[in-house]
């Protein structure tokens, strides 16, 4: 079975603004993760089926953040690892996922 990718409004601004080495690996991941969503590491902390693709820019790790909800795999945001994820909490209660 494959999934349907979808990225979100704000997915898709964060991934304008990257370089086209780190937009192709990410769309590189993404192309796995229609295949089996499940392959990334999981995200801890909420009832919902959130996982994260990891990736580097300019030496800075960052994450991208997706939500699977079969059949769809929705992709909600990049997120850069020194926030520890605060910012996606804050991203999830704006957009109604908690």
């Amino acid at each position: 079975m494959e999934y349907e990718i979808i990225p979100s409004r704000f997915f898709l601004e964060q991934i304008n603004e990257l370089s086209d080495e780190a937009a192709k690996l990410i769309d590189d991941k993404l192309r796995l993760a229609k295949i089996n969503p499940y392959r990334f590491k999981r995200v801890e902390g909420y009832k919902l089926f959130l996982f994260r693709i990891r990736f580097e820019e300019d030496r800075k790790e960052k994450r991208v953040v997706y939500l699977v909800d079969k059949p769809k795999v929705k992709v909600l945001c990049i997120l850069d690892r020194s926030s520890e994820y605060k910012q996606l909490r804050k991203f999830l209660k704006k957009h109604g996922y908690l």
